[in-house]
Parts: structure tokens; C-alpha cells; sequence
């Protein structure tokens, strides 16, 4: 008799598909496959299979499986996959990953490190990392993935693996994956991604009474008409249909001499017809009865270090020599529930994860406190430091033996390395779990859990309870030393400024203080004086020089004792207050900020760097590229903070860009995400954006009712005033063409930046502030102005100088100020040509450059963009030049009353008529005489404005509406 069935009964449609996915990965079109279903059904065997498919194609194989010693180990089944290709001798060329290759170093080490040329590789987020290897394993003969027990992955394995489902679609990749249908955040991502199409969801059902009887004769190696009845009804009634059952139903049959052999075929004993079989829980149970007590012991032993466990430990714990546990593991009873793990030497696994879970049932709870005690204790020794999960292994044995202190304390510990990794949620998990564990521990235990829980807390955005720990700080107080009690307090003063509540964090600084002393030695105070430089930042009339002293301050005690996370927060703070005055010294502190960070290996802090030096590639440049990859990285490691504050950013250049639907999405989707979690901070920021996006729209209405909400909510702007009246309602009065109102509104933001001075850029001071006074009637630049390193307010600072220019008569400076200036505005299509209109006026005033062509080119650009008043303008000037004027025709009065209501335009009426023929944007553009982005916008507009799905509900729409 065979030990398992030679075939895999009752799944040909699921092979059949996971054949054709492996042939589409050979051939380039990379996919996703997810096998779910309850233990025991045969997704590791249906995985089996595809390997086994795979190998014989001659595809590469990387085979991982999710942390058996419980779900909080980062990343375990991706090391575990890229090891098993390195294991397999299969080469890889890591050099040719480039700058992707040391980012790999957080997942497997490195045999070849990288030189220092490639220190910015940690830039790259470790998902894309991943995804570029298994793009190098697949060349040519393409690559099967298998991660194993997705159920049991931390929520980083996952965010990695959702980022791999998404970019797979060109590569040579199949993603194979396998989980319980049981409700986890794995199934509900598995869920989402098949919703998406961006994966397949395969449910294994368990199978029926024919197929069982199939596998009962391909077991019994006989054919189906042989196999008796009554067996057929008892495995039946014992397994209903879940394969792992039939199979261990017949070996425990069979090695009880239930069921027999005889000359003429397969018999039961009668007295078999008369009971049930065991139950699969019996039959786990009778064979673990026949083991000697040692080998029990080992087995157990096993069991409770998890579904795999090594040898080493094993020995350990039982104090076997290595002929003793060979024997006894190699036994044939223990062969029915161990054997030997090909993907790992000298470690051991259990036929299924089904047997540990029985045989853990089985321990009574002494022998399981004595098993576990001295399991924990072999861990210890054998695995000095507990590096890797072996931290965790040892909480959950000490957590077996009822030590809870001891297993708090080893929690703690491991989430502070999952923090320090960068895996927030998981450190939350941890933390938290070591805070419940060590209630009973001394004050001082329980602030080793606090003090990095309140920083997981605020990284993974959960503000209510980072802040929500005040009242328990206050109650330790007694109990605590006061250097302790302040750094407990210094911790909340942050999580309280990034959340936007100001009061709160001022009073947790001044209690710092407090306890701290005077006399406090530099190192105690470098803590506190960077968290309180954020905070003094934001008060009403800053002491922007106080507060960079003390900031340097900070970063120079940081960096001697040394406190690298005081360090980065203190560089990088350093890095908003130098901007204005200098770009570079900004880049080289952000810099540092990040240089430390991966020194140190302190991945949260990295990305807080990028998203800063991102957000200074926007403003410069106006490239986003850094602030995309920062978000991208934060949201694999659960860095909720920086991930919201660099969606922020990436909406601000949205706005400037004209990319108004992209930048309304972003807005709300961040708003309402930081309102749950309390990120104040964040989520006032995106309701200034708000207003700013409804005045670049020229929607004063809108930008009044955001400014009301803005208010009502957040309440007096004073911090935000600067940009609510220079990059919102003067830009908002200058598309109205109402520039004595601009300029007093650009007076109102230039005061109240006088009165509080801060990082606030855009303000338009020296941008389009600088082009207003320049064009009055005796403006000029004021003397020895520099541009401005904002590529915003650059374009405009250029078209001032093309206008001081003119009017000197130098027509050729001036001409080619234009120019220069319209290619620095060359991103921003609104404020590029709201320029040339401005710009245009004066050099018809004063006669150089070609104000006709300019004027036509911003008339056309402002009837498109729907700001008629800035056209009529334009319109106006070329009938004052003797130009000729377009025609233009808005059909307004046509639009239905319901359509109006909500904003739509004539424009954009036309283009929803056409949608009724069924016209591309193509067509469309040619029967208006549009671009076809011009078309691609409209409909866009469109599907925002009524809420309807898509193109074809917005023609059946026209059409209802037609007559």
C-alpha cells in the first residue's frame, strides 16, 4: 500500500489552469494564482504539482513558506524563496539588479556586498527589489514563485506580495500562493486582487463521495470496483471529503489491522462494522501512545517549536545524541509524522500542519509547561542573542511554560527590531502584546515595551492610542525614575506634534523639562529640544533662529553620544528651515538625515528622509518621481505617517500641474484616512489643498466653502494664511482678471508670513508677486533679487525679468526671457500661461517680443481650460492689436438644467452628445476641432461632475436628455 494517494483526485480543472498559467509565464505574460481552501484540502499538494509542472518545463523554482512559529516574522517566506533559489545553485547575476541589489541585503545576505557607489540603492523599495530578482530568475525559462501559508504572513510579506500581483504582467513570473479560507488580512487582500483581475482565486472544495473512493483505490493501489463498500462509508463519514483525512483515516486503518489485505483483496474486520473509525484527533493520538518516552518528548518538542523545527534545538531539548535522535526520528511510527525538510538541511516537519495542531491538543498542561520551559531554555542556548525569529520563538515557548514576564520581555525585544526594520504594524502587534504580557513585571519592564510602542503607534498612524498612553505615563509616575518618566513624555510630545495638536505637545515637552532639571546632561536634553523645535515651529510668530540653533544643537549632541533617531529628526527639521535661503544645504542635511538612517539601519527614519527630499525634487523640479517611491515604500512597511505626508505633497504638484482630477482623488483619500487615524497635522494640510485646488480652478464659490471647512474644523489659520491668499485666492482673483484684488491679497500673505515666519514655500513672494510688481506702472524688480529655487515661482520670477527687460529696451533680452521661461514653466500648464497673458500685455506696451502669438496661445489654452475671464482678456488685447478674434461659442443654454447644477460645461456638453454615436476621443477631437487629451479631460470632468460610471453611461445619459 502506498503511503499517500499516487494521484491527485478530483482537481484536473485547477491543473489544467495552473498549466496554462505557467505556459503564459514562459511565454511573458507573468501572473497570479491563489489556492484557497480549509487545512487538509491539498493546496500544498496542488502546489506540489505545479512545481513539479514547472521543473520538468525547465522554469526556475522559489518555493517560501510563511512563519510557522507564529505570523509576526517580517518578510519570512520571501527569504525563504530567494534562499531556496540560491540553494538550488541556481545563479542569479545580482549585479545585474544595479542599484536594486543591496535593498535585497533586509531579505538574505549578501555574499558580494555592494560598494559604496551604490549606497543610494536603498532608495529603491524593497517590493520592486523583489520584483526585479524574480524578473532576473525568469530570463528565458521563466519562474514559478510558491509562497506557502499566506495566512500566516506579516502585513509587510503581504504588501510586498499585493506589489508583486500588480507588476507581474510582463514578466516571466507565476505567482503561486497558498492560504486557509479561514477571514485574515490575507484572504481579504486575495479577495481584493481577484476583484481587481489582478489575480486568480482558486477555491478548493472538498471533494465528493466518488472522487473519495477514487482516491481510496489509488491509495490502495486496486481499482474502484474492488474497493469494499463499507470502507468507502466509513472514510466517507470520517474525512468528508477533505483529502489529508482520507489518507490518514486509511494509514491509521491499516496500521491498526482494521482494514486488511487478503488473497482475494482489501477486507474489513467485522468488528470495524459495528464502530466507527478513530477520528483523525484518535488516530494522532494511538500513534503518538506507541512512541517511547523520549521519542514523545522529541515529537512534542517539535511541536511546540511549530509545523518545522531543527534538529539543533531538538538535540537541545531532549539531551539525545545524534545516532539517538536520528533513530528515534526515523522510527516508523514517528515516520507517519515527521519527515525530513528537503528545503532546509538538519530541520524537521510534520506530514501537515494538521498533526502539530493535534499533538498539541494532545499535551496535558503540565507536560506542556515542562516541555515548553525546557524547550525555551535549548533555544536560548543554541541561538545565543535570539537573532532573527528566534526572539519570538522564545516568547511563545516561555508563553507555553506560563512565564509571562520573561515572554513580554522577549515580545519586546522583537518589536523593537520590527521597528527598527521598519515593519510598523508588525512592531504594534508585538509591543502590544509584550504590554499585556509584562502587567506583572516592575515599572521599569513595562517602559521597555511603552517607550517603542508609542513610536510604532505614531509610525503605523494609529494616533488615538499613542496619545491615549498619556494617562498611562501619568499613572507610572511614582514608579519610574525621572530620566525614564521624560523620555516617556518626550515620545508623546511627538506623537502629539505630528498629530497637530500643539497645546498637547508643549505640555509634554515642558514635563520633560521638568523632570530633566537644569543641570540635565546633553544627551538627556538632545531629545527633547529636537521634539521641541518641531513644535516651536509651529507657534504663532516663531523664533525661526532659535528654533535652528536648537536644532543644531540636537543634531551635534545626537551624533556624539550617539542617537541617530534624534539625529535624523534633528537633520531633517534642519533641512525644511534652510530651504528658502539655501536649496543645497537643504539636499546635503536631508542627506545626512538619510545616511544616518541606513547606517543605523533605521528604515522608518530613511523614508521620512525621502519623503523630504522628494517633496524638495517637487519644488525644484517639479519631478514627483522620489515622492511616488517614498509613498510606495512607506505603504509596504506600514509607515502610515510618512506614506500620507508624501501623498500630500504629490497632490500639492497635482494642483500645480492642472492634474485636477488626480489631485481631488488624492486629497480626499488621504483626507478621510488621516481624520480616522488623528493625524491633525496631515489632514488640515489636505484641506489647505482644497482650497488652493478650487482657486488654480478659477471656483471661487468652491474655494470659499473649502476655506469654511478649513476653518471650522482646524480653526484661526495663522500658519496657513500665507498660502491661503498668496497660492489660493490671488491666483483665484488673477483668473478672475482682477489684479488689484491679486495684489492685495498677495499684501495680505506677505504679512502674515512677516508675522509668522516658517517652511511655508509658494507663498508668492518671489513668483507671481514679483511679475505683478514688476508690470504696475512704475515697478521694478527690487535691486539684487535672486530667482528662486522653486520651479513654481521661478517661471514667474523669469517672466518679471522679461518685462523689466523690455521695458529697458533690451527686446532681445527680453524675447528670450520668454522663452526661458516658458520652459521652466513648462510643467505647469495654468501658471505657464497665465504668464504669457500677463507677460504679453507689457510687450505690447512697450513693443518687443511677439504679444499676438502669445495672446492667441494663452486665449486658446484659457477657453479649453474654461476660465473665460482670462480669455475675454486675451480676446480683448488682440482686438487692440488689430489681431483677428476667434469666434467663440460656449452653448451653455443648451446644457440641461441637472447637468448645469452640477457644474457641466457647454464645452462639455458637446463632448457627452458625441459620446451618444459611441465616438473615440479621436473622433471627437476631430469633429470639435480638440486634442484628444483636451477630450480625454472633458470626459473625465464628466464622470466626476455626475457621478456616473464611464463613457457609455454618460452617452446613454446625452441620449435620455436629448431632445
Amino acid at each position: 500500500m502506498r503511503s499517500r494517494s499516487s494521484t491527485i483526485v478530483g482537481r484536473d480543472d485547477e491543473r489544467r489552469v495552473i498549466e496554462e498559467k505557467l505556459a503564459a509565464a514562459r511565454a511573458g505574460a507573468g501572473a497570479a494564482v491563489f489556492l484557497v481552501g480549509e487545512g487538509g484540502i491539498g493546496k500544498s499538494r496542488l502546489a506540489a504539482a505545479a512545481a513539479d509542472l514547472a521543473y520538468a518545463s525547465g522554469m526556475r523554482l522559489m518555493q517560501g513558506r510563511s512563519s510557522t512559529t507564529g505570523p509576526l516574522v517580517p518578510y519570512r517566506p520571501l527569504t525563504e524563496a530567494i534562499l531556496s533559489l540560491v540553494r538550488s545553485g541556481d545563479a542569479v547575476d545580482l549585479d545585474a539588479l544595479g542599484p536594486y541589489r543591496p535593498v535585497l541585503g533586509r531579505l538574505v545576505p549578501d555574499p558580494r556586498p555592494a560598494g559604496l557607489e551604490h549606497s543610494d540603492a536603498s532608495l529603491v523599495i524593497l517590493a520592486e527589489a523583489v520584483l526585479r530578482f524574480t524578473a532576473l530568475a525568469g530570463q528565458g525559462t521563466g519562474c514559478l514563485v510558491t509562497l506557502e501559508d499566506l495566512h500566516d504572513a506579516d502585513s509587510e510579506t503581504l504588501g510586498v506580495t499585493e506589489y508583486l500581483v500588480d507588476n507581474l504582467s510582463q514578466q516571466h513570473t507565476l505567482l503561486l500562493a497558498t492560504l486557509r479560507s479561514e477571514p485574515c488580512p490575507a484572504l481579504d487582500l486575495v479577495r481584493s486582487v481577484a476583484q481587481r483581475g489582478r489575480g486568480l482565486l482558486i477555491e478548493l472544495h472538498r471533494l465528493d463521495r466518488a472522487e473519495v473512493l477514487q482516491m481510496i483505490a489509488s491509495y490502495l493501489e486496486t481499482e474502484v470496483g474492488d474497493v469494499p463498500a463499507a470502507v468507502t462509508e466509513l472514510v466517507w463519514a470520517g474525512s468528508t471529503g477533505n483529502p489529508f483525512l482520507v489518507e490518514d483515516l486509511l494509514a491509521s486503518m491499516w496500521h491498526s489491522d482494521v482494514l486488511v489485505e487478503t488473497p482475494t483483496g482489501w477486507r474489513l474486520h467485522e468488528e470495524a462494522l459495528a464502530n466507527r473509525p478513530d477520528t483523525f484527533m484518535r488516530s494522532v493520538r494511538r500513534r503518538t501512545e506507541q512512541l517511547s518516552g523520549p521519542a514523545r518528548d522529541l515529537i512534542m518538542a517539535g511541536a511546540l517549536l511549530g509545523s518545522r523545527f531543527p534538529l539543533s534545538v531538538a538535540q537541545a531539548v531532549t539531551g539525545m545524541t545524534d545516532r539517538e535522535l536520528l533513530t528515534h526520528l526515523r522510527g516508523p511510527v514517528a515516520a507517519q509524522l515527521v519527515a525530513a525538510d528537503d528545503r532546509a538541511p538538519d530541520w524537521y516537519r510534520f506530514q501537515h500542519p494538521l498533526i502539530q495542531e493535534a499533538l498539541l491538543s494532545l499535551l496535558q498542561p503540565a507536560e506542556r509547561i515542562r516541555l515548553a520551559r525546557r524547550a525555551a531554555e535549548a533555544v536560548v542556548t543554541v541561538h545565543p542573542g535570539l537573532p532573527g525569529e528566534w526572539c519570538q520563538v522564545a516568547a511563545a515557548l516561555r508563553l507555553a511554560a506560563g512565564e509571562r514576564v520573561a515572554a513580554g520581555r522577549h515580545f519586546a525585544e522583537a518589536g523593537r527590531r520590527s521597528l527598527t526594520a521598519g515593519a510598523a504594524s508588525s512592531a504594534v502587534a508585538l509591543l502590544e502584546r509584550a504590554w499585556d504580557l509584562l502587567a506583572e513585571d516592575e515599572p521599569s519592564g513595562r517602559a521597555d515595551a511603552l517607550e517603542p510602542l508609542i513610536y510604532a503607534l505614531v509610525e503605523a498612524g494609529r494616533m488615538d492610542r499613542a496619545l491615549a498612553a498619556v494617562q498611562i505615563v501619568e499613572q507610572m509616575g511614582g514608579a519610574l525614575d525621572q530620566r525614564r518618566l521624560a523620555r516617556l513624555h518626550t515620545r508623546l510630545a511627538w506623537a502629539a506634534m505630528l498629530a497637530g495638536d500643539l497645546d498637547e505637545g508643549l505640555e509634554r515637552v515642558r514635563a520633560a523639562r521638568t523632570l530633566l532639571g537644569a543641570d540635565a546632561p546633553p544627551a538627556d536634553l538632545a531629545e527633547v529640544d529636537v521634539v521641541s523645535a518641531h513644535l516651536e515651529l509651529d507657534r504663532p510668530g516663531a523664533d525661526l533662529d532659535k528654533v535652528e540653533e536648537m536644532a543644531r544643537q540636537a543634531a551635534r549632541v545626537a551624533q556624539s553620544v550617539p542617537l541617530p533617531v534624534v539625529a535624523c529628526q534633528a537633520w531633517q527639521l534642519l533641512g525644511a528651515l534652510v530651504r528658502q535661503r539655501d536649496a543645497a544645504e537643504a539636499t546635503a542635511c536631508l542627506e545626512r538625515s538619510r545616511v544616518i538612517a541606513v547606517e543605523h539601519d533605521l528604515p522608518i527614519w530613511e523614508i521620512h528622509a525621502l519623503v523630504r527630499l522628494g517633496n524638495d525634487d517637487a519644488l525644484r523640479e517639479a519631478d514627483t518621481s522620489r515622492l511616488e517611491q517614498a509613498s510606495a515604500q512607506a505603504a509596504r512597511i506600514g509607515a502610515v505617517t510618512a506614506r500620507h505626508q508624501a501623498e500630500a505633497s504629490i497632490a500639492l504638484q497635482a494642483i500645480l500641474r492642472c492634474e485636477f482630477t488626480r489631485a481631488s482623488t488624492l486629497i480626499e483619500q488621504v483626507r478621510i484616512a488621516t481624520s480616522r487615524l488623528r493625524l491633525r497635522e496631515t489632514t488640515e494640510y489636505v484641506r489647505l489643498l482644497q482650497v488652493v485646488l478650487a482657486a488654480h480652478r478659477g471656483r471661487r464659490r468652491d474655494m470659499d466653502d473649502a476655506l469654511t471647512r478649513l476653518t471650522a474644523e482646524h480653526g484661526e489659520q495663522s500658519r496657513n494664511k500665507p498660502r491661503i491668499h498668496g497660492l489660493a485666492r490671488a491666483f483665484c482673483a488673477l483668473l478672475e482678471e482682477n489684479r488689484q484684488r491679486a495684489g492685495e491679497e498677495l499684501s495680505l500673505a506677505f504679512a502674515a508670513e512677516d508675522r509668522h515666519p516658517g517652511t511655508v514655500q509658494l507663498v508668492g513672494r518671489h513668483g507671481i508677486g514679483l511679475l505683478l510688481t514688476v508690470m504696475s506702472a512704475d515697478g521694478e524688480a527690487p535691486p539684487g533679487t535672486a530667482l528662486s529655487p522653486f520651479r513654481w515661482d521661478r517661471q514667474f520670477a523669469i517672466f518679471a525679468q522679461a518685462v523689466a527687460a523690455g521695458r529697458a529696451g533690451d527686446a532681445a533680452g527680453a524675447t528670450s526671457a520668454v522663452a526661458e521661461a516658458l520652459r521652466v514653466g513648462q510643467p505647469y500648464p495654468m501658471g505657464r500661461h497665465l504668464g504669457l497673458r500677463l507677460v504679453a500685455e507689457a510687450a505690447q506696451h512697450d513693443g518687443w517680443g511677439a504679444p499676438v502669438e502669445w495672446l492667441r496661445t494663452a486665449e486658446e489654452y484659457f477657453h479649453q481650460a474654461e476660465v473665460s475671464a482670462v480669455a475675454g482678456a486675451c480676446r480683448t488685447l488682440l482686438r487692440a492689436a488689430g489681431a483677428r478674434v476667434p469666434q467663440r461659442r460656449t452653448n451653455f443654454d443648451q446644457v440641461p438644467a441637472a447637468l448645469r447644477s452640477v457644474g457641466v460645461t457647454g464645452r462639455e456638453f458637446e463632448v457627452m452628445r458625441l459620446l451618444v454615436d459611441r465616438l473615440s476621443n479621436r473622433e471627437i477631437a476631430e469633429r470639435l476641432f480638440l486634442s484628444s487629451r483636451t477630450v480625454e479631460r472633458h470626459i473625465s470632468n464628466l464622470i466626476v461632475k455626475t457621478g456616473l460610471r464611464n463613457r457609455f453611461a454618460l452617452g446613454e445619459f446625452a441620449r435620455e436628455h436629448r431632445g
